[in-house]
């Protein structure tokens, strides 16, 4: 059974960032694209760079260890599809973000 955990208010995650927050054994990043929320495990497939961390542009996050790139509502590296990383569900209620404990299954 899926579980949720609070990890925030709306606010303290602005439009156009994303934000770290330890959930279980996972570091998870959760980011605002224009009042949606999505999470991604914070760890880029390439060497563990923090997701959280790196730059917002077009619905993409830009590790900012060796600027690799993924689609924030995927998971999936903007370059090929050759990495990706895991997404968790997220629901906002009554001003608060709730973050799914276990990874979704990768899209196809």
């Amino acid at each position: 059974m899926e579980e949720f955990v609070r990890v925030c208010d709306v606010a303290e995650i602005p439009p156009g960032s994303g934000r770290a927050f330890l959930l279980g054994h996972f570091d998870v990043a959760v980011f605002n694209l224009d009042g949606e929320f999505h999470a991604l495990e914070n760890a880029c497939p390439h060497q563990g760079g923090p997701i959280a961390d790196g730059w917002i542009e077009d619905g993409t996050v830009t590790c900012p260890w060796h600027a690799w790139r993924f689609d924030v509502r995927s998971g999936k590296m903007t370059l090929g599809d050759f990495a990706r990383i895991t997404r968790f569900p997220v629901k906002v209620e009554n001003g608060s973000v709730f973050v799914g404990t276990e990874g979704l299954p990768e899209e196809p």
